[in-house]
């Protein structure tokens, strides 16, 4: 467990938890799982010294659950947000197809190691609580973040000036924190449409024979489970949102402008998750028209083999004939006494052979091409 106090101008990480609230700022207490699932008893009784008011039973049980999916509530004191993340699991740098093998040796646990943790924020008037999982990089980051956005320290050239300001309300750490959740899928994005591209020209490749159908088809599971949580990220930032709109107004100007900074940001934060939902959706809706697309090249190519094979059997049909003709037994057959006979059967069916090809090609039916 980290314990931050948090300034407009300073952040100080605390080696334990206060006897009674700052006067000014707030404070952030950032935890594993595990920690905040032993340190629940001397939380909750530090929450009672700073607001009156402790975390409700079952939203301890929210914020323990690992299987929770996004969801938002809310107390007389305190709000509950629980938000799962989109990052690469551990194991996914090797997920794609080898080029030297051509296999998906790999490629079969790529989707499916997509980690999709919660992490849980419960935010107080003056204070904040995060739970996240064991190997989760969010709060470090953050801390490090934070840390050199205080006084004195030099800012890095890839930072905005908008973002060198230290979040003033435990709201609106969260929502940074959320965004920088949400904006982490840009990675993850990468992965996946590298996969599926190759998936896709491997499945679409006319000399490949696919054979990788488990793969193709634990990727279209996973991107429906993106889109589930994606969805469910969503509706959670619109309740947040609604939530926001009814709270009591604020007779300082300097509250309500906050107050309007948190809109703006909580605004923010759901057009990208749904730049991130609809970029799943496109990723669901290639996979798909690959399947079609690949099911319609099949197709052509039977019809296109069905219709080489009519076509010479067409050809050969009038050979049969004539060889069936003069088969018979009967001893008066034109040319069947003659030396020349057999030549001239022979020419015969070359040439006929010869004008039913030429026919058939001029119609197309020899020929994978198609006139313009």
């Amino acid at each position: 467990m980290r314990i931050f106090h948090i300034l407009p101008d300073q952040f100080t990480e605390l080696a334990e938890l206060p006897a009674q609230l700052p006067a000014t700022g707030y404070l952030w207490v950032g935890s594993a799982r595990r920690e905040f699932e032993v340190s629940t008893p001397t939380l909750q009784a530090a929450l009672q010294r700073w607001t009156g008011g402790q975390l409700v039973d079952l939203h301890i049980a929210d914020l323990l659950n690992s299987q929770l999916p996004s969801h938002f509530d809310y107390t007389s004191w305190y709000d509950l947000m629980v938000f799962r993340r989109l990052a690469a699991g551990a194991g996914t740098n090797g997920l794609f197809l080898d080029e030297t093998t051509g296999t998906h040796s790999s490629a079969k646990k790529a989707l499916a190691a997509i980690d999709t943790s919660p992490v849980g924020f419960a935010v107080f008037d003056g204070v904040l609580i995060t739970v996240h999982p064991t190997d989760c990089m969010v709060r470090d980051f953050f801390a490090n973040k934070l840390q050199q956005m205080t006084v004195g320290a030099e800012p890095r050239q890839d930072q905005r000036p908008a973002l060198m300001r230290l979040p003033t309300t435990p709201a609106d750490l969260m929502l940074r924190m959320i965004n920088h959740m949400v904006d982490s899928y840009l990675e993850l994005r990468r992965l996946l449409t590298k996969q599926l591209d190759q998936l896709q020209q491997e499945l679409l490749n006319p000399r490949s024979h696919f054979d990788s159908w488990q793969v193709f088809l634990d990727s279209r599971n996973a991107l429906h489970l993106l889109e589930d949580t994606c969805e469910d990220q969503r509706s959670a930032i619109v309740e947040w949102i609604d939530a926001l709109d009814e709270w009591p107004g604020e007779a300082d100007p300097q509250a309500t402008r906050e107050r309007e900074l948190l809109r703006v940001r909580s605004r923010d934060v759901l057009e990208h998750i749904e730049r991130v939902l609809a970029h799943v959706r496109r990723l669901e809706s290639s996979a798909e028209a690959a399947v079609q697309m690949h099911f319609s090249a099949q197709s052509n190519r039977t019809n296109d083999i069905m219709r080489t094979l009519t076509v010479l059997t067409a050809i050969f049909m009038p050979l049969n004939l004539i060889t069936g003709f003069f088969g018979m037994n009967f001893d008066a057959l034109p040319l069947i006494h003659s030396s020349t006979g057999v030549w001239a059967a022979t020419v015969v069916m070359v040439l006929v052979g010869i004008a039913l090809g030429w026919f058939f090609w001029r119609k197309r039916y020899l020929s994978t091409s198609r006139r313009p």
